[in-house]
């Protein structure tokens, strides 16, 4: 496994995405990738890329097929973030089935009224991917589809051999499931990996205030340094690897620490991890 870094890490910078390129790279970060943007900025960050000789190797974009105009509209939209994918020299991009919990799917059947609608949505997307050598994947992510169980249903529900799961570690907390369990059953649906670490408080203790957010089932959750965390990283990533995952490892930071200190000392631990 490799380690690279999400743009999204250096949120707190404020760069122009370009220079991030460069700074992954002096940081020992073996590729980068990038969320949303335009066609122009995808064509100047693949060009920064190839100077600086580091790797766009994903990219990642919002998408929700149940509040769209329509399944295929958000489909078409997708299709044309797969042409900047193909741009920036991604081989992966990562976007959204759905998020929060949208009417009227938020009831207790409703992820199985959702999945046919989903299915048919991003199999839509990896279809056209699949003419451009991008895989695409749904991550564990925005409540609705986070739970490994539900993630696993859209994937065996889509049916494509192009299309598969980012698996975010740290994001299974967000829906209050065990990482290790989670990253068991996905294991060998990953196509791309996401290494984030949280702080976690049960929900029974008092608001610890600023920097916390809530967890589906009410805990408390502060981003962390990776190994700083409550985040069982070590176990979840020899889960993937028993399962033959190989590829990269992307750290995504969402704390409150310096973003350049917190992504030293997460990728010399992630590197650690890795090792064991």
């Amino acid at each position: 496994m490799q380690i690279s870094v999400s743009s999204y890490s250096f949120a707190q910078l404020k760069k122009d995405p370009a220079e991030l390129i460069g700074l992954a790279s002096e940081m020992g970060f073996a590729a980068i990738e990038f969320i949303d943007t335009d066609l122009e900025t995808a064509y100047r960050l693949r060009e920064e890329s190839e100077r600086v000789g580091l790797p766009i190797i994903a990219y990642t974009v919002g998408a929700d097929f149940l509040t769209a105009e329509s399944i295929e509209t958000e489909a078409q939209r997708l299709c044309a973030q797969v042409d900047i994918a193909e741009v920036l020299g991604a081989q992966v991009i990562r976007h959204d089935a759905s998020q929060g919990f949208p009417a009227p799917y938020n009831t207790c059947n409703g992820f199985a009224q959702a999945l046919a609608p989903l299915a048919r949505g991003c199999r839509m997307v990896t279809e056209y991917a699949a003419t451009k050598c991008i895989a695409t994947t749904v991550e564990n992510h925005g409540f609705f589809v986070q739970d490994s169980a539900r993630v696993a249903s859209l994937v065996g529900a889509v049916n494509h051999p192009n299309f598969g799961v980012l698996v975010d570690i740290g994001n299974f907390s967000c829906a209050d499931e065990d990482p290790c369990k989670a990253t068991g059953n996905l294991a060998a649906m990953a196509k791309h990996v996401h290494a984030k670490d949280f702080h976690i408080k049960a929900g029974t203790c008092d608001n610890p205030g600023e920097g916390w957010f809530q967890s589906r089932g009410g805990n408390y959750l502060r981003g962390a340094i990776i190994g700083h965390g409550d985040v069982p990283i070590r176990q979840a990533l020899g889960n993937l690897r028993r399962a033959g995952y190989d590829g990269y490892v992307s750290i995504e930071f969402e704390g409150m620490e310096n973003c350049l200190k917190a992504l030293r000392i997460g990728r010399e631990n992630l590197e650690k991890l890795i090792a064991h």
